[in-house]
This record gives structure tokens, sequence and C-alpha cells, in this order.
């Protein structure tokens, strides 16, 4: 009886939060370079804290085990903007924080602030090889496939081609990656991940979030049947224990 009970109960917590992280990848299927989430539940056993007795070997909680996250790549878009850039494979493009630490996005929508420096859609610069990238104003500006940044003078000297930093792209160990509340990564140890020469990005294109629409919706449906299903569990304990109580107060 104990074990149904509170086993339903916390399935059903859990099965709440599960739907929450569904709405949220729904939420964000044209966010570019999102990735999904998904959160894991397992049954553990009640402990107690008390010497004696040392547990309650007939109850057990469902409890969240882990927020794991899709790394799979999504599909590039050709925008041919000068400033849209996308990881081909796997990498990740490096930002530099306020707070002097790294962050890594796919999403590869740049553009330049009033200041002229190179920064992402919300105003957070790029981490270049030597601190944020500075583009001069009146250039034509090229990304290369490693990161360099070129620049040729709209005015003046037209055929003089300068290169005026390298975007940081890196490649960290997946399992080592935690997402932000901002849904940027960041190594769990907190400390900057190293250049990686093997990471490759595309000019002109954008990534595409790696959710599925369909497989969400057929996830939410089945979250939702989950749901019903605990809680007429909960409701057969409670008609078990009122038909218990019956028989116990006949004898």
């Amino acid at each position: 009886m104990d074990r149904l009970i509170y086993t339903a109960m916390t399935g059903a917590s859990g099965v709440l939060a599960r739907q929450a992280a569904v709405a949220h990848n729904l939420a964000n299927v044209a966010t570019q370079g999102y990735r999904a989430e998904e959160h894991r539940l397992r049954a553990v056993q009640v402990q107690t804290h008390n010497a004696s007795p040392a547990a309650l070997p007939t109850r057990a909680f469902a409890v969240a085990a882990s927020t794991h996250s899709d790394f799979s790549a999504g599909a590039l878009v050709h925008t041919g903007g000068s400033f849209d850039v996308a990881v081909r494979g796997k990498g990740w493009i490096a930002l530099a924080l306020p707070d002097g630490s790294e962050a890594y996005t796919r999403a590869g929508g740049l553009e330049i602030s009033e200041n002229g420096v190179l920064q992402t859609k919300n105003g957070i610069p790029v981490q270049g090889d030597g601190g944020p990238i500075a583009i001069p104003p009146d250039s034509r500006v090229a990304i290369e496939r490693d990161g360099t940044i070129s620049v040729t003078p709209l005015t003046g000297a037209q055929n003089i081609v300068n290169a005026v930093g390298r975007i940081k792209l890196v490649d960290p160990p997946e399992a080592e990656l935690v997402r932000g509340p901002d849904g940027l990564f960041r190594l769990a140890a907190g400390e900057a991940a190293p250049q990686d020469e093997n990471v490759r990005i595309a000019s002109g294109y954008l990534e595409n979030s790696n959710v599925n629409p369909v497989e969400q919706m057929v996830a939410m449906i089945s979250l939702a049947r989950q749901f019903d299903m605990q809680m007429r569990m909960i409701t057969t304990a409670e008609q078990n224990d009122r038909a218990a109580t019956q028989v116990l107060a006949r004898a």
C-alpha cells in the first residue's frame, strides 16, 4: 500500500517536471542552436536518518535522476549574412561573460555592438584569441572556416585585408557541460575550455534547434497519459485503504 501511494505520488510530480521540459523544448523549436533537454526519473527507497529503523522497505520515491541534454546537431540554414556562422559537427562558440568566465553556444547569429565589438544577439561578446573581438568601422567582414575574422576597408586602400581576431572554437567533453539558466553551456568545474583546432564553422549559415516537434508532441501526450494513470493509482490506493479499514472495523 505504502509503495503504491509514495511511488504514484512522486511519479506524478516527476511527470509534471518532464512535461515542463517538453513544453520548454516546444517553445524553442525556432531558437538558433537550441539543444533539447529531457528529465529522467528513477525509483529509490525511502531512507531515514534515525539509527533504527535504518529504512522503510515498503516505501519508494520516484525522483529526478538527471537532466539530459541532446547534443545532436541541428539542420543548417543558409542566410548569406556576413555575421551568421554555424558550427559544423561538434564544437561550440566561446563567449566572454561579464564576470570573466566563459560560456558556450551554438547560436551563431552575431552582430556588431555600438562600440564595434562582435557579440551575440543578446549582447554577450564573442571570445577571441586575445579577448573580445573589435571590428573596425566601414569594413567588409569575412569569417573563415577556422574562425579567423578578416576585414577589408570600404574606403581608401580597398585591397588591404587585415585579420582582426579569431573566434574561439572549443569542443569540451559533452558530459562535462552543464546548461545554465540563461540557456548557455558551461564546464561543470567552471574553468575555460581550450581552443580546438579541429572545430570548423560555416559562414553565412545558422543552425536550427535540434528539437523534433513531432517527437515532443508525442512525448507530451504520453506524459499526460502517465499522469492520469498515476492519479488513478492514488485513487485506487485510497479505495483499498478505505476497504481495509472497514474490514478491520468489523473484526
